[in-house]
Formats: structure tokens, C-alpha cells, sequence
């Protein structure tokens, strides 16, 4: 048996999400099904981790065995993004590994990125890549919120009631907030996120932003541990998976 890791990019927008789930298109289901064509042999794909319906990746991680040695790396991406592409879905790298590597289990970091368009006029370039707020946001407040997510806490307010995890302690390593020309971009890092998790912590950084909460009010409600009491979640269309770092 072999391993190899593949780097994925796609535009999420219409996809069910990255797991395979019984309705609808996902995704992992997508490449699993061309690489068992190209290989001429059923594969399993193991994502670093899930990202929601509609959210994009620049480099999400998985990886594959295979009993067959593939010969030349070059050809194989050629081939698997000749079918990918029209899904806008492509294959960026392949890497041979040893069976240490684990897609999921081995990262020791996944950095997210949110955009918002933070002008009067929606993005037409970028449409479905980002989160258009006409209301001026105050970005100075909005790092000041993003300084008490930092560290280790439980994150209860911004996990999903259907998510799974055992628990809701997590590590936020850094939050990075950065405009450029109306576009805002907030970087998440951390070992991993509760579902939901990122998109919630940017909805009540909207609110706070906004000045429908101060920053008493935002502390106040993330220490609550209670989701009812969470902004809407931001939607999904402006999240990216950036990269999973090993």
C-alpha cells in the first residue's frame, strides 16, 4: 500500500459541504469517486477536517492509499484535474507519504480567513466570496473583541448544536484583522474549531463592530457559554479554509 496527501482547492458555493452525506454533493465524495476511476481502484479520501456548506478552501489537506505506486506525480494531477475543474475543484499538489501522516489526526494547526466587503455596493468579482455589510464597521472595536477570544476557553456561545465534539475547550493561537480598499479579512488560527465555531465568533464581532454590543456585553455573552444568546453565525460563503499546517 501507498499514502499520498493531496492539497485541495474549491469554491464551496455549490457543494453540500466537504463530507460525503447521503443527499447531495459533496465534495470528498466528488474526488473520491475520480481518483478510484483514474487508479482503477476504490479509495478511501480522509479530509484534515469538514468545512460547512458554501465555505471555500484555498489548500484544504487529505489523503488517500492506494495499492498501486503512482508513477508520475506531474501526470496524475493533470488527469484528476482535467475531470475536477468544471466543479471548480482542483487538485493543487500530491505528495507521497509514510503512513505516520494522518490528514486529520497529524495537524497541528488550521488557519481560517472570513471576508467581508464593508462598502455600500455588493461585489460582483467576488460574488459569494465574501459577506457585503453596508454598515460602516468599527474595525478598532472589532480587534478589541478579537484580543478576549485569544487563548485557551470554553467556546460554548459559538459551537453549533449539532456538533460533535467532546469538548468545548479550544486554543485560539492568533486572530489577525487587516482592510484593505473596504475588504476586511479576520485569520483564525488554532489546533481545531468547534463546528460553526469561526463563523459564529465573526457574527458577534459584526454585532460589536456595529455598536449593537459593547465590548461588556460581547465578553459578557462569550463567557455565558450559552449558544441562544450568539449572533447569527456569519454566513458560510465568506470562510476559507487557508491552509493545515503539519
Amino acid at each position: 500500500m501507498h499514502r499520498y496527501q493531496i492539497l485541495i482547492e474549491y469554491v464551496g458555493t455549490n457543494f453540500i459541504g466537504w463530507q460525503t452525506q447521503s443527499k447531495g454533493q459533496s465534495i470528498q465524495k466528488l474526488i473520491q469517486i475520480k481518483i478510484s476511476k483514474l487508479l482503477k481502484e476504490k479509495i478511501n479520501l480522509v479530509g484534515s477536517g469538514r468545512t460547512d456548506s458554501g465555505v471555500h478552501a484555498i489548500e484544504q489537506s487529505a489523503h488517500f492509499d492506494c495499492k498501486k505506486k503512482i508513477e508520475n506525480l506531474n501526470k496524475f494531477l493533470q488527469s484528476i484535474n482535467y475531470f475536477l475543474n468544471i466543479k471548480l475543484v482542483s487538485i493543487i499538489n500530491i505528495k507521497k507519504k509514510s503512513f505516520n501522516f494522518h490528514a486529520r489526526f497529524s495537524a497541528k494547526q488550521r488557519i481560517y480567513t472570513y471576508i467581508m466587503f464593508n462598502r455600500i455596493s455588493s461585489p460582483s468579482i467576488e460574488k459569494n466570496r465574501g459577506w457585503h455589510i453596508k454598515k460602516k464597521l468599527d474595525l478598532k472595536l472589532m480587534k478589541k473583541g478579537a484580543k478576549k477570544l485569544l487563548g485557551t476557553n470554553d467556546f460554548s456561545t459559538f459551537r453549533s448544536s449539532s456538533c460533535n465534539a467532546k469538548s468545548p475547550i479550544r486554543t485560539i493561537k492568533s486572530i489577525k484583522i487587516k482592510e484593505v480598499k473596504n475588504k476586511i479579512q479576520i485569520q483564525f488560527r488554532s489546533q481545531s474549531f468547534l463546528q460553526q465555531q469561526v463563523r459564529s465568533m465573526v457574527g458577534c464581532l459584526k454585532y460589536l463592530a456595529e455598536k449593537k454590543w459593547d465590548l461588556k456585553k460581547f465578553e459578557s455573552i462569550f463567557k455565558s457559554k450559552k449558544r441562544t444568546l450568539c449572533a447569527p453565525p456569519a454566513p458560510a460563503h465568506g470562510l476559507f479554509l487557508e491552509k493545515v499546517i503539519y
